[in-house]
């Protein structure tokens, strides 16, 4: 199974990138399941209904969270009925609407994509390694194909997860701090893993964000409101990684970027 994923879609100009790139992204790969995170789609907050239709219109199969998932209030009133969306499974299950788990079924292979939210300088959520034990028991009565999406702020904690998971999933990809890190590797027990895939918007903003206020927050210590840059030049962040359909060990994985300064290739 070949499995594209990208990451952190912010904003408007994020929408467009993936509305563009991935069509031409899933003809090069060839990917039998194709997720994208898009928990800052909505201006760079939370994400819409009618987003997340056009993120499966565009060619996703799973949509992804984190912790902007509940900033847009509307996520509410929708993500009951949104079976191809995952919020991070650690938020406590009796208070927490839709679902930590999804299983995608490709011919006569499923895939179980996972949703986690790290712990550290984050809210403190349910333990996420726990929460991981639960979950593979009913994954593994499915399946040995296993994708993570773990969405954290330190890339220890990311480390420590795909080392914890090493040889129990197919992958363990972080999110969250929209810069892609260069340790693509697959681990000696058969896990790919990514510290962080990077971010997919604005590419001469900061981390989506419009420069000036995140700026003047570093040189003053003063409180400032970021807002999401909406126009101007794009970049997509992703990464491919290839499963054996019988083991769920990765075979192969392949990150990379697509930027002004990084163009795609057909």
């Amino acid at each position: 199974m070949q499995i594209l994923f990208v990451g952190d879609v912010v904003g408007s100009v994020g929408r467009d990138a993936i509305s563009y790139y991935l069509p031409k992204l899933k003809k090069k790969y060839r990917p039998q399941v194709t997720i994208v995170n898009g928990e800052n789609s909505a201006s760079g907050r939370g994400i819409t209904e009618k987003i997340y239709k056009k993120f499966l219109q565009d060619g996703a199969d799973v949509v992804t969270l984190g912790n902007h998932a509940w900033d847009n209030r509307q996520i509410f009133e929708f993500i009951g009925k949104a079976k191809k969306m995952v919020r991070p499974a650690n938020f406590p299950d009796a208070t927490t609407p839709g679902q930590g788990m999804v299983f995608v079924k490709v011919n006569q292979v499923e895939l179980a994509v996972i949703n986690l939210q790290a712990r550290s300088f984050m809210v403190a959520l349910d333990d996420p390694f726990a929460k991981m034990d639960e979950l593979l028991v009913e994954a593994h009565a499915r399946t040995p194909l296993v994708f993570v999406d773990f969405h954290g702020e330190t890339t220890s904690e990311k480390l420590a997860m795909s080392w914890y998971l090493d040889g129990k999933v197919s992958a363990v990809i972080g999110t969250h701090t929209h810069v892609q890190t260069n340790d693509a590797r697959i681990l000696p027990q058969g896990t790919a893993h990514l510290t962080d895939v990077g971010m997919t918007g604005p590419y001469d903003g900061i981390l989506g964000m419009q420069k000036e206020a995140v700026i003047d927050k570093f040189r003053t210590a003063l409180p400032h409101r970021f807002e999401v840059v909406t126009e101007g030049r794009e970049q997509l962040s992703y990464c491919v990684i290839e499963i054996d359909d019988k083991t769920g060990k990765a075979k192969k994985i392949e990150a990379a970027v697509i930027n002004a300064d990084h163009p795609f290739r057909e």
